[in-house]
C-alpha cells in the first residue's frame, strides 16, 4: 500500500507511520511543521508539510504522494491533553474543515481508502456529555458522516475507528500522570463510578493498520480495551506499577470545584465492546486490559 497519514507527527501518528513501514508499505507522513521533516525521514517516511485547513496545500501533497490508502489522524489538542473546552477548538476545526479537504484531495488522487481515527469519548456519549463538550461532539460526529457518506456515495472507501483515551509510554499524558503518582500527586476520587473506554497506542495502531486493508467499506468500530475503568482505577493502577504509595482519596465535588470540564468528561460511564473489531478485523489487543497495560509500560518510562 501506499499510505498517507495525516497528522503523522502525533502521538498515534509516528507509531503508526513506524508500524507500516515495518509492514512494508511507502509511506507518506503530514506535519504543519517543516521542522519535523527530519523525524519523519528517520522513521523511513517522506514528509509531507502542509496545513490541513489549506485545501490547496493540502490537494497539492496529496497528489504528490499518489496514496492508495489515507488515515485521518488530525488533531491540535495541548500536549497533556485538553484540560478545557476551548482546548478543542483547533482540533474540531480540522474535524470539519480538515476533513472536507482531506476528503476531497484523496478521491481527486485517486485513493481507494481513508479510515478515520475518531474519538469514542465525544461521539457515543454524546447525549449523556456536559453542555461545554459538546461542540467537541458535534465536530467528531461531522468527521465520521463526512467520511461515512463518501462511502455510502461510493467516492471512496470510508471506515471510521473510535479510539478509547490513549495511554502508553510515548503519550504525554501517561508519562505526566507517572510523574504525578510518584510524586503522590495523583489522586482517586471517592464514590468514582465512572466507566472510561481506553486503549494503549500500540493497539490502537495494530487496529488501524488491520482497517486498512480488512474492514469493510462504511464500518465503524469501537477501537478499547475489554473493560473500561474509572479514572480513580488508572491513577490506582498506576501508582502500584510505579511502586508509589496508594493515592489519597478527595470528595467528587472537589474536580468538579476546580476543574469542572474535565469532571464532567470522567464521569462518564461509556461501557463500550471491541467484539466487533475482533471479529471483522481479526485484531485483538495485545493489553486487554488496562492494569496489563500499564504494568507493561513501566520498563518504558521514567
Amino acid at each position: 500500500m501506499r499510505v498517507f497519514v495525516a497528522g503523522g507527527s502525533g502521538v498515534i501518528g509516528v507509531p503508526l507511520v513506524r508500524a507500516l513501514v515495518a509492514g512494508g508499505h511507502q509511506v507518506t507522513a503530514l506535519t504543519r511543521s517543516a521542522a519535523k521533516g527530519d523525524m519523519i525521514r528517520s522513521l523511513r517516511a517522506t514528509p509531507a508539510v502542509a496545513d490541513a485547513l489549506d485545501a490547496d496545500a493540502l490537494a497539492r501533497v496529496v497528489a504528490e504522494a499518489r496514496p492508495t490508502h489515507v488515515v485521518h489522524q488530525l488533531t491540535a489538542l495541548p500536549k497533556e491533553g485538553a484540560r478545557r473546552a476551548s482546548d478543542l477548538a483547533p482540533t474540531n476545526r480540522l474535524r470539519i474543515e480538515g476533513t472536507r479537504n482531506l476528503l476531497e484531495a484523496s478521491v481527486r488522487a485517486g485513493a481507494r481508502r481513508i479510515v478515520g481515527g475518531s474519538f469514542a469519548m465525544l461521539q457515543a456519549a454524546r447525549p449523556g456529555l456536559p453542555p461545554d463538550v459538546q461542540a467537541g461532539a458535534d465536530a467528531v460526529a461531522s468527521m465520521e458522516s463526512q467520511i461515512l457518506e463518501a462511502s455510502r456515495l461510493g467516492r471512496i472507501e470510508g471506515v471510521v475507528l473510535r479510539y478509547g483515551l490513549f495511554y502508553g509510554p510515548t503519550n504525554p499524558a501517561t508519562v505526566r500522570m507517572i510523574w504525578l503518582a510518584r510524586h503522590r500527586m495523583l489522586p482517586r476520587i471517592r464514590g468514582d463510578r465512572g466507566l472510561l473506554p481506553v486503549i494503549h497506542v500500540d493497539d490502537a495502531v495494530g487496529a488501524t493498520v488491520a482497517a486498512l486493508d480488512r474492514a469493510p467499506a462504511g464500518a465503524v468500530y469501537d477501537i478499547v480495551d475489554d473493560r473500561a475503568v474509572s479514572m480513580s482505577e488508572i491513577a490506582t493502577a498506576i501508582s502500584e506499577s510505579a511502586g508509589a504509595p496508594r493515592p489519597f482519596a478527595i470528595p467528587s465535588w472537589l474536580p468538579r470545584l476546580l476543574m469542572p470540564f474535565m469532571a464532567g468528561l470522567l464521569a462518564v460511564r461509556l461501557p463500550l465492546s471491541n467484539a466487533k473489531a475482533k471479529a471483522e478485523l481479526g485484531w485483538a489487543p495485545a493489553f486487554p486490559t488496562l492494569q496489563e497495560g500499564v504494568s507493561d509500560l513501566f520498563r518504558h518510562a521514567e
